[in-house]
């Protein structure tokens, strides 16, 4: 036992201050070294090179079995690369099912004294009126030449003046439109401006059908009439579907829809989708899934998360995360969590609105894609559907986290949809009332707990040889003490083993 401690007492004695400098020097090299591959293999294939091999080789052996994440999904993207030209990364979008501003909206600011528009959102509805009620030849009616000044105005009161303004003159179906839009203070109220607006619009549309060839102008004015039919239609399977006459909107959309099957961009079949499954029709909704979910088409969070509900649907009620890590995912689950994958890869932000870790607020008038407004308009009225089925977010809680791990760096490169843009937060925060809603931004993939570890060590082992360097006696006395400490407990165990055993039996040992 002396003989130990004596070589030990005496090995630490021969230690010269440049050892210590050439030992802390290295390590520090080494761990530089491990920190260079690491954050290079992150960056190409977006784990910890440490963490893959711990968990794909050394997990197993030590008897574990990692069931929640799915096989990779085999899917090309070749297609996703063809749309992702034609899909703009930042375009806003008409919130297909946005609100009554005098109903829904300014009750709202009644009631909170908030306001839940911003002025950008607000501003991009003036331009769409615009674009959608009115034209050149607005100047012949007096009527329509009141709106198209109505239309431009940012004073709700001036609109609203100078639509009555314009009822004085004629019936104007777009006068109908802005009171029934702003001033109703309820939907029935509404509905019944509307009702007076189709009369009107409809008259208008006959007319101007029967001379849209007969020239540019009177192309336009058709056009124009088109869109304001279709508008008051839509408008109006809304209300039916707000006070709760459900079946009698679901028939006004499908009517608006082979009446006017081109007008994709108001995505009426969003508002389709979303009867359909408050009435629990969901071979309904398959079929309008199957027509829309379309790879050619844009895609939006409606559509990839309904189709999601749908999968997770046949499992939900059975399944349990403890029982799939023995068994394994069947082949019905393997669908329902690729369908989850894929819905939360197009937008990282629904599952914390679905799963009320986030508060909801009233959805904006527009949206933006795969970004934080629109997670918000889909769950304000999808919420109720995802509860409706036993298990769907329990199994969305289960297995939406894994979609980062399965995403090799969604910035860059993206796994079945275009990269994530990353001007979503920009845009969002124009469009959401930053006042009182925390805008969600992308979850940035975080770095693996190894890179940061190894980031560490290298910085510790840096300052240790820069510290041995400029004071190597006091280094020295340091790493003495810090070895003498680190080797008290074996001594102490050797003391012990050496007052048990036999000291014949000892010394036999410490010779082998």
């Amino acid at each position: 036992m002396f003989g130990t401690e004596s070589s030990l007492s005496m090995f630490l004695n021969t230690l010269t201050p440049k050892f210590y400098v050439a030992l802390t020097g290295t390590s520090s090299l080494i761990s530089g070294l491990i920190l260079i591959f690491e954050w290079w293999y992150f960056r190409k294939y977006g784990t910890s090179f440490i963490e893959q091999v711990s968990v794909s080789h050394l997990r197993p052996l030590l008897g574990g079995i990692d069931n929640s994440t799915p096989n990779n999904l085999n899917t090309s993207n070749g297609d996703a690369d063809s749309s992702r030209q034609s899909v703009s990364e930042c375009k806003v979008w008409r919130n297909p099912l946005n609100l009554f501003r005098g109903a829904e909206y300014n009750r709202y600011t009644w009631v909170t004294g908030r306001e839940p528009l911003t002025y950008y959102d607000m501003n991009l509805s003036a331009q769409d009126h615009q674009t959608f009620f009115t034209c050149d030849s607005d100047h012949i009616r007096s009527a329509d030449a009141i709106m198209q000044k109505a239309w431009r105005e940012r004073n709700p009161q001036a609109r609203i003046s100078a639509a009555h303004e314009a009822l004085e003159q004629e019936d104007s179906a777009t006068a109908y439109i802005l009171l029934a839009e702003e001033e109703a203070t309820t939907i029935v109220e509404a509905e019944k401006l509307f009702k007076q607006a189709l009369k009107v619009g409809e008259g208008c549309y006959r007319r101007s059908q029967q001379f849209q060839h007969h020239g540019s102008q009177y192309e336009a004015q058709h056009r124009r009439d088109t869109n304001v039919l279709v508008y008051i239609k839509r408008r109006l399977a809304m209300c039916s579907r707000k006070l709760g006459r459900t079946r009698e909107a679901v028939k006004m959309m499908r009517d608006l829809m082979k009446e006017f099957p081109l007008l994709s961009m108001f995505n009426i079949h969003e508002n389709l989708l979303e009867s359909l499954l408050e009435l629990q029709n969901y071979a309904d909704v398959q079929a309008v899934l199957a027509k829309y979910d379309d790879i050619s088409l844009p895609k939006s969070a409606t559509i990839c998360y309904t189709a999601a509900l749908l999968k997770a649907r046949a499992v939900s009620d059975k399944f349990s995360p403890e029982a799939a890590s023995r068994r394994g995912l069947s082949t019905a689950e393997m669908n329902a969590v690729e369908a989850i994958h894929r819905a939360v890869e197009f937008n990282p932000h629904v599952p914390k609105y679905l799963l009320e870790m986030k508060s909801l607020i009233l959805p904006p008038e527009h949206i933006l894609k795969r970004g934080d407004s629109e997670a918000i308009a889909y769950a304000f009225f999808h919420l109720q559907h995802w509860k409706r089925v036993e298990g769907a977010l329990n199994l969305l809680h289960c297995t939406w986290e894994g979609t980062f791990r399965m995403i090799p760096y969604p910035l860059e490169k993206g796994h079945l949809f275009y990269p994530y843009p990353i001007c979503t937060e920009t845009a969002d925060r124009e469009l959401l009332p930053t006042v009182f809603h925390e805008v969600s931004v992308y979850p940035k993939k975080e770095l693996p707990f190894f890179i940061l570890f190894t980031a560490g060590l290298c910085s510790f082992t840096a300052m240790l040889a820069l510290l041995t360097h400029q004071f190597p006696e006091l280094m020295g006395v340091f790493a003495k003490a810090f070895l003498g400490t680190l080797f008290a407990p074996l001594n102490f165990i050797m003391e012990k083993v050496e007052s048990i055993l036999p000291s014949g039996l000892w010394h036999q040992l410490t010779r082998i």
